[in-house]
């Protein structure tokens, strides 16, 4: 990462970093594009209790960050809980289905796949608050389980072979990843699930229009930990700040939290519970299906979509002609569906008309359309199928639709 330049209030990116992930691209009906950009773009998931205010060393904003950076930890298990609250409406779990979709790609187990296909089984973490148990033994070895009640849900990678299995419906996913491990994780777990993740989605925004300081020091987990914190300078934007408490000793980051600019309870807050940095047992990523269980290949999946676009360009294509309109904290990403947008009468009976009720309608130099809000990303979608969705304002969506018309 490359070094930011400091003074004693703020720190300012002189680079931004514009390696985001890419995700796999299809083309979506308007009301599946709504409900899953509001899961796809947040990328950022975290609601733990800190204590103590350890006395440390003084450390500048650019210091901590250069710290993160260079951590080298290549060993680690613990607890992380996560908690996400994003305010959108009870559709009696259609959202998180359709999330799903949107952020891999693939289609969930209402069409037919697999309960243990991780593309689908991780989205629930965009709602509600849940309990991770994780563990890593170098950049081959990893293992997360979702622990739900009485049921528990394991995603395991061990060099090419990526294993998922769900307890509740003794179902298990299986697929040979050639390549890197860095694609297998991309691969086979796109909603960030860590502290750690979280904080490197979030240093990503951090550029000449954002503020980060030191504020404080914090206790996570029975650690001393700096507290790093990001707040957009522009206006327009719904992130109030983000804060990330980075390991004193280990430079990894400990506690993710999302707070929104319109105030109240964080929007997304992830941190350990309890961590050990030593080395896990071997055994721990040992994985035979139990007997009985349903295999799934990840190739035979029932309508697995081919392998995703290998650049901007193709993600563009898929996506309608992807183009971000602005820059930095107030960034939209807008695409044309090709299709007709949400009908400006909510009352008509179909799908559309359904989500179309909890959106507000709008009005500029693009025309009319609709826009649908969390606490955290909007989207706008026109009344000639454009979608515009960012986390900004509804003000912010309409005048990226005008500038963009």
């Amino acid at each position: 990462m490359a070094p930011y330049a400091s003074d004693d209030s703020t720190t300012a990116a002189q680079t931004r970093e514009r390696g985001a992930r890419r995700r796999k691209a299809a083309r979506y009906a308007v009301p599946v594009a709504v409900t899953g950009i509001a899961a796809a773009t947040i990328g950022l998931v975290p609601a733990l209790a800190d204590s103590g205010d350890p006395d440390l060393p003084d450390i500048t904003a650019q210091q901590l960050i250069e710290k993160t950076a260079a951590s080298d930890t290549q060993r680690l298990s613990g607890t992380v809980k996560i908690s996400t609250d994003l305010g959108l409406p009870d559709l009696g779990g259609l959202a998180g289905g359709m999330a799903g979709g949107m952020a891999s790609g693939s289609p969930g187990q209402g069409d037919g796949g697999s309960a243990a296909d991780p593309s689908a089984k991780l989205t629930e973490l965009v709602s509600g608050t849940h309990t991770l148990r994780v563990a890593v033994d170098g950049p081959d070895r990893q293992k997360l389980s979702l622990l739900e009640n009485a049921a528990e849900y394991s995603l395991i990678r061990d060099g090419e072979d990526v294993w998922g299995y769900d307890s509740a419906s003794n179902e298990v996913y299986h697929a040979t990843v050639p390549g890197s491990a860095d694609e297998r994780t991309k691969e086979h777990r796109r909603i960030p699930a860590t502290p750690r993740e979280l904080a490197e989605e979030a240093l990503k925004a951090v550029d000449d229009t954002t503020s980060v300081t030191v504020d404080g020091t914090a206790q996570v987990a029975g650690r001393d930990a700096y507290k790093l914190l990001i707040k957009p300078r522009q206006d327009g934007s719904t992130v109030g700040a983000i804060t990330v408490a980075v390991d004193a000793e280990t430079g990894v980051p400990l506690k993710f939290t999302l707070t929104p600019a319109g105030g109240g309870a964080a929007v997304v807050d992830a941190g350990f519970t309890q961590v050990s940095f030593a080395k896990p047992a071997a055994s721990t990523f040992d994985f035979t299906p139990p007997e009985g269980a349903k295999i799934t290949e990840g190739d035979e999946a029932a309508g697995a979509p081919e392998r995703g676009p290998e650049s901007e360009e193709d993600l563009a294509e898929g996506l309608g002609g992807l183009t971000v309109v602005g820059e930095g904290w107030n960034a939209v990403a807008a695409f044309d569906t090709g299709g007709q947008g949400l009908p400006a009468d909510s009352a008509s009976g179909d799908l559309g008309g359904f989500l179309g009720s909890f959106g507000d309608q709008v009005k500029g130099d693009f025309g009319s359309g609709t826009v649908f809000t969390t606490r955290l990303v909007n989207a706008l979608i026109t009344e000639d199928g454009k979608v515009y969705a960012g986390a900004v304002t509804k003000e912010a969506l309409v005048k990226a639709a005008d500038a963009a018309r």
